[in-house]
């Protein structure tokens, strides 16, 4: 038995309260581990990619994006949904390619992250890539961000006041610093040596 049965919820029933384009929204009522009911709404994601692109010379490819629901033009790196039935890291390279025009030969996978546990099923997987080939972007229609390059310490100045908000930036900084400090090592593989 593991150590945390005792704080699991078990799904009693579910409603479902939107059936959008992109994203699904429930409503389960659960059993509590003191046997009473609550209930849980939440988001239904389909998962994302971020890509952390390293030039040649140290720096990072990053975009500028208008976000609606914050009403702010944010300082991101390139990330977007996985489309049904994609994997993780054809989604990288295709989101890599499409936002910033940049194909890369090594990739490395670090890890992932859930940005909003309390209320989302989201999961982003974060891919490092570098030997950058640049190339033409395909945005996706409606879709305007303005890309360019940076340093790594310009970044984490942006993260320490307040410039970079959005989450999965901020954690992707937290890699790259630990990755250039060797304090965390990535396991870099040719691109046509990995599965899709």
């Amino acid at each position: 038995m593991s150590a945390s049965n005792h704080l699991i919820e078990q799904f009693v029933d579910r409603r479902e309260l939107l059936d959008g384009e992109f994203l699904t929204v429930l409503r389960d009522t659960v059993l509590l581990p003191n046997r009473a009911h609550a209930t849980r709404e939440y988001i239904v994601h389909p998962g994302a990619v971020m890509i952390v692109p390293i030039m040649d010379d140290g720096r990072i490819v990053m975009e500028r994006q208008f976000r609606y629901p914050v009403q702010r033009v944010m300082i991101e790196f390139p990330a977007g949904k996985l489309d049904p039935g994609e994997s993780v890291l054809s989604c990288a390279k295709r989101e890599l390619h499409e936002e910033t025009g940049y194909s890369a030969s090594c990739w490395a996978r670090a890890g992932q992250m859930h940005p909003v546990i309390s209320y989302s099923t989201e999961f982003i997987d974060i891919w490092f890539a570098k030997g950058l080939t640049l190339g033409t972007r395909k945005l996706d229609e409606g879709e305007f961000l303005d890309v360019f390059a940076t340093t790594p310490e310009q970044l984490l100045r942006w993260c320490a006041d307040g410039t970079v908000t959005d989450a999965k930036t901020l954690v992707a900084a937290l890699w790259l610093q630990n990755v250039n400090n060797r304090t965390w090592t990535l396991d870099w593989q040719l691109s046509d040596n990995l599965s899709a």
